[in-house]
Order: structure tokens, then C-alpha cells, then sequence
């Protein structure tokens, strides 16, 4: 079956940039909202801090300092065999406060040099524009994306980099996971999609929605823009999306998984078909909510839609209304609740695991949109164990790993969905996004760093490092 697979399909694997880089204040680069964010654990959220306060430990500043080890990082991308590495660029290194009116030179020839060391090595870059970090000066002066101000100054950013690039990079996206904050619910999710801390839970909502209309809006200006700079672009959306199930076969269970999905959907229909769906427009009306859009900027959104869809996948969510079962209740679906599912097992933090669910996206997604998509997040956070040998043996990685892919393989194979390629995330340790730890380490490549931020920064190759290497060299047909 998987010999099947296109021969052009991009094998790779996933960072970003604030999780990888560290050097946060190094040769002209702003703070950003990632460098604010101090370390956190299992179970225990991160805080967000009032600029950078002495005594707080903050593992974005360092990361795996990717950003001087990158030159051997990416050589051990080339014996993994990668075609392609999605990554990020570091607003705030282009444009320290966002503000400024010329770009800073330093971090634009750092790109250049990144993505000259990728491509010499046989190994395509796939660019987020902003990757859960802008500078934190935005929230400063505007209180984030919220503002409408910052939408022109996104777009400089994207036109800058568009040209800059436009003979290095083929594959973007916009904005990372744009519809982690679709509920509003969790503080740090909008505070890195959208630079915003709401004190007011009664305005939460409301700024949120226009928050992500306002990236919309950016995201679909920066697609024309990049459509002008280079024709052959391709400019996708990047979404998170976690399938909700009814439970069971009630119609009213049916139902209830039906409005709870669109609370992601919202974001990519925007991005897909370029308007505000009824559904939004009904749901705004009952709650009165009023969002700011002008004619001219809803033009934009039909202009503006994207090539591909980009999106991870890590876990499903089920829902029911049944009194009997017990779960979490949601606010805007009357008399249902988030319950676990009896079928399926879950990971040290509590993340449901269902390779069956990428299936089902990618044919949920297909049918939906019609537009090619791309896997560039799935993967599995552990606590490795590093032997006495200097080895790790990450078996449950990659059982996990491979159970998707062989899920994908169906999906590209039997059911024809066109898939452009698959990043499994983290391709190395990286600092985890939510919880800023090291130690929960998604990466084929272990980083001798702890929680605490000690250790060499030495690397070396898990078990899973081999595995992945013979899954690309057959094209996926030796799993």
C-alpha cells in the first residue's frame, strides 16, 4: 500500500522558532511574546509576565540554541533523510517592536543563512509567519491583534519576508494554529495567538472573535501581497484540529459534536472560502456580539483564501448530553459535556490517543474543502529516559508515530486524499509550548537539557531517529 505514496511527498519534521532558537535579545532582535513566558510543568500552567522580571526563568531565552547549533542540527536532519523542515520566522527579528519602518538587516541575513544551509542539504523550508510569538511591544502599544493597528503592520512583516525569500521558500502559512483560541477559555492560547490578556471574562469572547477576525483579515492581505511577489507561492492556513465525537448514537449527541467542531471550523472556513459563515453570524447575533469588518476588508477575505491547509494533529475530544455520563459541561452547547472516550488510551499528560482520528480528519478536512493538506504537527510528548549507554529507547514513540502514518497512508491511498506531506513534531526537543518544559520531549533527537534549563545541549539520536530514517528512505513503505 504505502509504495503508493507520491514519490514527491515531503517527509520532514517540525519546530518553531521560539522553541527552538533562544538567543532572544542577540544581534538586534526584539522581545517577543514567547519571551515572557516562564516555565511551567505537568498540569502546572505557565505564567505570562509583565515584560521579563529578574529571578523568573524563562526556557524560551536559550531554547536548544538552535539558533548558533543550527549548522549541526541540520546534519542531522540530512542523515534522518528529511526533505523539508517547517520552521518559523521570529517576527520580532525582523522587527524588533513591529513598528519600525525598515527591517533589521541582522535577522533577515540569519534567515537567508538558514534557509541556504537547508537547501544545500537536500532540505525544503516550510515557513510559518507567526508562530504563537509577535513582539511584545505590540501588546504594549495596542493590546494585541485585537487592534485593528496591527494588521498593516503583519502584512509589512509578510511583504518583507515574501521578498526576501521569494527564491528560498515555497510553502508558508500565516498564522500557526490560529483556532487554539477558538474557545477563548484558555489564557495562554490567547495570549500567544493573539497578544491579548482579557481581565473582563464578559469582553473575553467578543475579543477574541474580533482578535481573530482581525488575523483573518491579516492573513488574507498577506496572501495578496505574496501572491504579487511570487505567483508560484504556495500560502496555506495552519490549524489545530481536534475532532469531537458524539459519544454515542443519540441524535442529540450527533448534534452536540456538530457545534462543538465548528468552533475550529469557523477559522478555516474563513481561510478557505472567504467570508464569515451563517453559523458565526447566527451565534454572534444570539450572544450580541458585534464584530468590527468593513466592506473593503471582507473583500479582502475573498481574495485572499489559501492554496493548501497546514494543520496539526494530536488527539480527538467526544462529547454527549446523556444525564448518565459524567464529563466537563461546555458553555455554549446547552446540556452537553466533554467526556472521556471509553475506546481509546491517552499519554502522561492526559492527551487521548486515536490514530484513527487523522483518518479521519484528513477525509473530514478533504471533503469539506477540497484543497490539498498537509500534516506539519503530530507527535508524541514523553518523559525519555536517557541510559547509562547515552541511548534512548523511545519504543512508545515510535509505535505511536507509526500507527498514524499507516492511518495517513490509508487516507492518502485508499481514500485519495491529496496530501502534500507529513512534519512530525518536534524533529528534536524543543521547549514544549504549553507547558514550557524540556522534559516533555516529542523530538528523534534527545537535548541534554532539563526543566531547570541545565544541561550540555549535546544531541543524540533516539531509537525512533533509525525508525523515521528507514520510513523515508521506503516512502513510507517499511513502518
Amino acid at each position: 500500500m504505502s509504495a503508493k505514496m507520491p514519490k514527491d511527498f515531503l517527509w520532514g519534521g517540525a519546530i518553531a522558532a521560539h522553541q527552538a532558537e533562544g538567543a532572544w535579545n542577540v544581534a538586534g532582535r526584539g522581545m517577543s511574546t514567547a519571551d515572557v513566558m516562564t516555565a511551567g510543568g505537568n498540569g502546572i500552567p505557565r505564567k505570562i509576565t509583565k515584560g521579563v522580571i529578574e529571578g523568573e526563568y524563562y526556557p524560551n531565552h536559550e531554547a536548544i540554541d538552535f539558533y548558533h547549533r543550527y549548522k549541526e542540527d541540520i546534519q542531522l536532519f540530512k542523515e534522518l533523510g528529511l526533505k523539508c523542515l517547517r520552521t518559523s520566522i521570529s517576527w520580532s527579528r525582523i522587527y524588533p517592536t513591529g513598528t519600525e519602518e525598515e527591517p533589521n538587516e541582522a535577522g533577515l541575513q540569519y534567515y537567508d543563512d538558514l534557509f541556504d544551509e537547508l537547501q544545500a542539504n537536500g532540505i525544503e523550508p516550510v515557513i510559518t509567519l507567526s508562530h504563537f510569538e509577535m513582539p511584545y511591544a505590540l501588546y504594549e502599544e495596542f493590546g494585541g491583534f485585537a487592534n485593528k493597528e496591527v494588521i498593516p503592520l503583519f502584512v509589512k512583516f509578510a511583504k518583507t519576508v515574501f521578498q526576501r525569500y521569494r527564491d528560498k521558500v515555497t510553502y508558508w502559512m500565516t498564522f500557526n494554529e490560529i483556532n487554539n483560541q477558538a474557545d477563548g477559555q484558555e489564557p495562554l492560547h490567547v495570549w500567544t495567538n493573539s497578544a491579548m490578556i482579557i481581565e473582563d471574562d464578559s469582553q473575553k469572547e467578543a475579543l477574541v472573535f474580533q482578535a481573530g477576525v482581525n488575523e483573518l483579515i491579516a492573513s488574507a492581505a498577506a496572501v495578496i501581497e505574496g501572491k504579487k511577489i511570487n505567483p508560484e507561492f504556495q500560502i496555506g492556513c495552519m490549524m489545530a484540529y481536534v475532532p469531537v465525537y458524539p459519544y454515542s448514537c443519540a441524535p442529540a449527541d450527533l448534534m452536540a459534536s456538530v457545534k462543538a467542531n465548528e468552533r475550529r471550523y469557523f477559522y478555516s472556513d474563513v481561510h478557505v472560502r472567504g467570508k464569515i459563515p451563517t453559523y458565526v453570524q447566527k451565534y454572534w447575533a444570539k450572544k450580541g456580539i458585534t464584530i468590527e469588518i468593513t466592506p473593503e476588508e471582507q473583500a479582502l477575505l475573498k481574495a485572499g483564501t489559501v492554496d493548501y491547509i497546514g494543520f496539526s494533529y494530536y488527539m480527538s475530544g467526544t462529547i454527549s448530553t446523556l444525564d448518565e455520563v459524567a464529563g466537563t459541561p461546555t458553555e455554549d452547547i446547552p446540556g452537553a459535556k466533554i467526556v472521556s472516550n471509553p475506546y481509546i488510551s491517552a499519554s502522561d499528560w492526559g492527551w487521548p490517543i486515536d490514530p484513527v482520528g487523522l483518518r479521519y480528519v484528513l477525509n473530514t478536512i478533504y471533503q469539506r474543502y477540497d484543497l490539498p493538506l498537509f500534516i506539519v504537527e503530530n507527535g508524541f510528548g514523553a518523559y525519555d529516559q536517557l541510559t547509562d549507554e547515552q541511548q534512548v529507547h523511545d519504543d512508545y514513540r515510535i509505535t505511536y508515530l507509526k500507527e498514524h502514518i499507516e492511518q495517513m497512508e490509508k487516507a492518502v491511498v485508499e481514500d485519495g486524499v491529496p496530501l502534500l506531506g507529513y512534519t512530525p513534531w518536534g524533529i528534536i526537543d524543543i521547549v514544549s509550548f504549553g507547558s514550557g518544559e524540556m522534559e516533555k520531549r516529542y523530538g528523534m533527537i534527545y537535548v541534554d537539557k532539563d526543566n531547570t534549563g541545565k544541561g550540555t545541549l549535546n544531541r543524540l539520536k533516539k531509537d525512533s531517529f533509525a525508525w523515521y530514517q528507514q520510513v523515508i528512505a521506503s516512502n513510507g513503505e517499511t513502518l
